[in-house]
């Protein structure tokens, strides 16, 4: 008998663990959202930090139904300026630089492998 007190104890001390780690997730993300939402006026801001503090569980499911898909979009806005700064920055480090590739494209005029029109068009593409 003192075997199944001890697994639900355990088992219990678990769930205690998990859920109060998943409201402190949820905090953090709606104090992240509360502070990066441009629309929402500082008084406003004030007033859900209030209630957060005073109110947190009772204030987040509130936050999360009012205000859930903003929230989202907010997100995915930001996934999406994330996402289009990385691929900028590894375009402009894994690219040659334009006299790299004006070398290049001078060495294949002089192997004959282009013309010298086609040679004139990269120049013109790489430097503009």
């Amino acid at each position: 008998m003192s075997f199944w007190e001890n697994f639900w104890d355990i088992f219990w001390w678990f769930f205690i663990v998990y859920a109060t780690f998943a409201f402190l997730y949820a905090l953090f993300i709606v104090i992240a959202d509360l502070f990066r939402d441009q629309q929402l006026n500082g008084w406003w801001k004030a007033v859900w930090i209030f209630f957060l503090a005073f109110l947190p569980f009772l204030t987040l499911l509130v936050y999360m139904v009012a205000r859930g898909k903003g929230m989202a979009e907010r997100s995915m806005e930001r996934a999406r300026r994330d996402q289009s700064e990385a691929d900028s920055y590894i375009r402009r480090a894994t690219s040659a630089s334009p006299s790299d590739e004006i070398s290049k494209a001078k060495a294949l005029l002089d192997s004959g492998t282009i013309s010298a029109d086609e040679f004139e068009r990269i120049k013109t593409r790489i430097t503009a």
